[in-house]
């Protein structure tokens, strides 16, 4: 589902003193997005002055694109000087992780909502999973999915403070402290959060929802921008009370403090 950017704020919040953060929004498997972008955040932050780099992915790494194992691989073996990593899990992350943990129940949809683009990625057919049990099919690809894959996604957080900015994959529950979110909203949630236009006490950066341009409403902000259906993958970038963004198809995007 796309949704229109149709509204904006003025971007009075600021981000942990000392620190430049590039928030990405949903990979999905695409690997060659991914190197690209990270190449041009590197190349702007590597102009903007000292900072200690902060490279936050909001989840929703794997499925629907062509190589999940690669995009799992490339952060695995993250390496670049000046930046800290920190992952969030999404949920096709969840989805996985459950069916690694021995639950059959969900296969098939995960098979159907980008799960056999993943099992692609490592080498194996997808459509051989079809003729066999779904618990069968569940002992399958716990077997595929290499054990340093596992432990990456087992350890990545659920939510991320950043100074006056909450980064998350789908979004929170209105109304209630951040503190006391559900997992499942964390990872999930649409409405009411998409049209709810109070100030949740921060910003709320996030995924999970596609939209044909970055999206700002009241005190949230949408970055995805439908990697693997658009070639448009985006970075927020944060420092102070700037904030500015960077994509695969226009690259740098900086008009002051705001995003319009």
């Amino acid at each position: 589902m796309f949704r229109r950017f149709f509204s904006s704020t003025r971007a009075t919040a600021k981000g942990q003193p000392g620190w430049r953060a590039y928030v990405i929004g949903d990979v999905h498997g695409c690997l060659d997005l991914l190197d690209r972008l990270i190449t041009e955040v590197a190349d702007d932050h590597a102009v903007r002055g000292p900072a200690r780099g902060l490279l936050v992915f909001l989840g929703d790494l794997i499925d629907r694109g062509p190589d999940s194992a690669g995009v799992l691989r490339r952060l695995r073996q993250f390496d670049l000087p000046g930046f800290r990593l920190v992952g969030l899990s999404g949920n096709h992350e969840e989805v996985l992780l459950k069916i690694l943990a021995g639950d059959s129940t969900v296969v098939t949809d995960w098979l159907r909502f980008g799960g056999a683009e993943t099992l692609a990625s490592y080498g194996a057919d997808p459509k051989a999973l079809e003729t066999i049990s779904p618990e069968a099919a569940q002992r399958r690809i716990a077997d595929i999915v290499p054990k340093a894959d596992r432990h990456f996604l087992e350890g990545l957080a659920d939510s991320m403070r950043f100074g006056d900015y909450f980064f998350v994959h789908a979004g929170i529950r209105p109304g209630i402290p951040h503190d006391h979110q559900s997992l499942r909203d964390l990872r999930w949630i649409r409405e009411p959060f998409l049209t709810d236009s109070r100030d949740h006490g921060m910003v709320v950066v996030h995924g999970h929802t596609i939209s044909e341009a970055v999206e700002e409403v009241g005190s949230r902000i949408g970055i995805d921008t439908g990697a693997y259906a658009t070639g448009r993958l985006t970075a927020l970038g944060i420092e102070g009370e700037r904030r500015w963004l960077i994509d695969t198809v226009d690259g740098l995007q900086e008009k002051g403090a705001d995003l319009v």
